[in-house]
């Protein structure tokens, strides 16, 4: 009989609490970390060789989308591919329960638009057996698992669910309602949910619902959702994840002082980013998350490190919804949207909005993809007549037609019945700056992978990997045991993870074993097209060069970048197993 289950043999520890790097051997018992350095009594049934490689705890991605993605994926890839052992569910106010019975297509229909998540692998891939939150838990605990999971109340599920779509999105909750929706969160974090979450984006939302209207969170009322805040402050637990930019960022952050002094409970903002010119950008958001811990305000921010692109066709785009002219014509049928795209009056009304110089379009623009004329014509739907416009620009072919941009993207759109891919090309990241909100603040870390969402557009599951390779090994702008420490260690205790995050005696065991100088993504930028979904749906992967070995629990899940099937990933109620 083997004394341990797994030993990881002479490799370099990085523990996550930002200790000094130091060689140990690794041994693991019962999904626990048994012993770390010295000489073990005994030998392992399995043993890691990790000479020259880098030992640590698995990465922990506080913002994703994998609700659905779960239930045909135990291991959330593309995360799971690049390290990540622990994820949260139900971000941005957004799942699948509380629902009722007549409302699960309805609420299939909505992630099919706001986290574009193919609705035919949702309808092959998911079989519903609950309503309630306690119900949803008890199912997704049962349910084969290669990550940990712990889950948030999904605020606009809990809306619809206590008023009914249409009373929630147009009107605040009367007392009643507020009582009700009090009782259920209350309900729900008795079965083990850590805490709520929110998209206020206003009613011009970026990621609008089904047919186009605000999301029911885009436009709750403050008291709505101050009056949820204060069950967590009541029961001392649990946390917030909010992503509010309704245009007006003063009175955005001024109400995210007062949620987080309502709720005396971490909040976490999503999300800072840095600029590739203007330092000012991210740094009077570190200001302001500063001003708000003198002030005894527990905030964290997650902040954006993606070097990821977009690609994207009008069949399936939504984030341009900012945009009221892009909603219309972008929401219906494929029918349905080549009729609105030729219509001249949408047209004008798209031009109109950009010529406007509307800032909340121009910074959503930014971010995925960047300007229209800058877009790259990548794919053609295989129609010989649109050949010649592959790897030109969007701009370009303007300037020879004597065209407006937003034309030739409408026209070539229409043209290869809305299946023309346009490619946003990388324009540069700023290093130093990207480095420079890790370094320059205790409450960030890296995050917002929004990983199972927007799957035909980008793959910012890969983050992880990335943020190793770019700023910790080839710009020297991290240290190895503060990346470690942001990636792991500081999501943890934000999120209430239970001994997750670090590498210490009796901990669980999330690990990865990876080597430094190998750890690389492929294929670069959009990654490739895979069909892997259920219902013959297809999405863009980033595949992890470098992992010798990623384990969750104790059992190894990736071994040499190859799954194992081994899915010993835990629901952890209340952050623990």
């Amino acid at each position: 009989m083997a004394d341990f289950d797994l030993q990881i043999k002479g490799g370099t520890v990085v523990d996550g609490t930002r200790v000094p790097r130091y060689r140990a051997d690794l041994w693991i018992k019962d999904g626990r970390i048994a012993q770390i350095g010295g000489r073990a009594p005994g030998f392992a049934r399995q043993v890691i060789d990790a000479d020259g490689l880098i030992v640590a705890p698995g990465f922990v991605d506080l913002h994703t989308h994998y609700d659905a993605q779960i239930r045909w994926d135990p291991w959330c890839t593309i995360s799971g591919w690049h390290g990540v052992t622990s994820v949260v569910l139900g971000n941005c106010g957004f799942g699948f329960a509380p629902v009722k019975p007549n409302f699960r297509e309805r609420s299939m229909l909505t992630m099919t638009r706001t986290e574009a998540i193919p609705y035919d692998s949702m309808k092959s891939g998911m079989k519903w057996d609950w309503e309630t939150i306690p119900e949803y838990l008890d199912s997704l605990d049962r349910a084969p698992k290669g990550v940990n999971v712990i889950q948030y109340m999904p605020t606009a599920s809990l809306m619809t669910y206590v008023m009914g779509l249409e009373a929630a999105k147009t009107r605040p909750a009367d007392d009643e309602e507020r009582a009700e929706m009090r009782r259920l969160l209350n309900q729900g974090m008795d079965a083990g949910l850590c805490g709520f979450s929110i998209q206020r984006l206003g009613k011009d939302s970026a990621q609008s619902d089904f047919d186009g209207s605000p999301m029911v969170t885009d436009t709750m009322a403050d008291e709505d959702i101050l009056n949820l805040a204060r069950v967590l402050r009541e029961r001392d637990e649990g946390f917030i994840q909010i992503t509010q930019s309704t245009g007006l960022i003063k009175d955005d952050l001024a109400f995210l002082e007062r949620l987080a002094e309502q709720a005396q409970r971490p909040v976490l903002h999503n999300v800072v980013v840095a600029s590739r010119k203007d330092p000012k950008v991210h740094r009077r958001s570190l200001n302001w998350l500063a001003q708000c811990r003198a002030k005894g305000l527990p905030i964290f921010a997650q902040t954006g490190t993606h070097r990821t692109g977009f690609a994207f066709t009008l069949e399936h785009w939504n984030l341009y919804d900012t945009s009221p002219a892009w909603r219309a014509v972008t929401t219906g049928t494929v029918e349905e949207k080549i009729a609105k795209m030729r219509d001249p009056d949408l047209r004008a009304a798209i031009k109109r909005e950009h010529e406007e110089a509307n800032r909340k379009l121009e910074v959503i623009q930014a971010g995925v993809g960047g300007p229209i004329r800058n877009l790259i014509v990548q794919w053609v739907n295989e129609k010989p007549d649109l050949e010649q416009y592959i790897g030109k620009s969007v701009g370009q072919i303007a300037e020879e037609q004597n065209k407006h941009p937003i034309d030739v993207l409408l026209d070539l759109s229409i043209a290869g019945k809305l299946k023309v891919e346009f490619l946003g090309p990388s324009r540069g990241f700023n290093a130093e700056y990207t480095a420079e909100m890790a370094n320059a603040s205790p409450y960030t870390f890296p995050g917002a992978s929004d990983g199972g969402a927007h799957t035909k557009f980008f793959s910012g599951g890969a983050f992880t990997t990335d943020f190793l390779r770019w700023l910790v090994r080839d710009e020297h702008l991290i240290t190895l045991e503060e990346a470690h420490y942001r990636l792991s260690a500081l999501p943890a205790h934000a999120a209430g993870f239970r001994d997750r995050g670090t590498l210490r005696e009796g901990a669980w065991a999330d690990v990865v074993v990876y080597d430094m100088a190998g750890l690389g993504i492929e294929p670069e930028w959009i990654g490739e097209i895979t069909h892997d979904f259920p219902g013959g749906e297809w999405r863009r992967v980033q595949h992890a060069k470098g992992y010798r070995a990623i384990v969750v629990n104790g059992a190894v899940t990736f071994e040499e970048g190859k799954p194992t099937g081994a899915t010993p990933g835990k629901l952890l109620r209340h952050g623990h197993a």
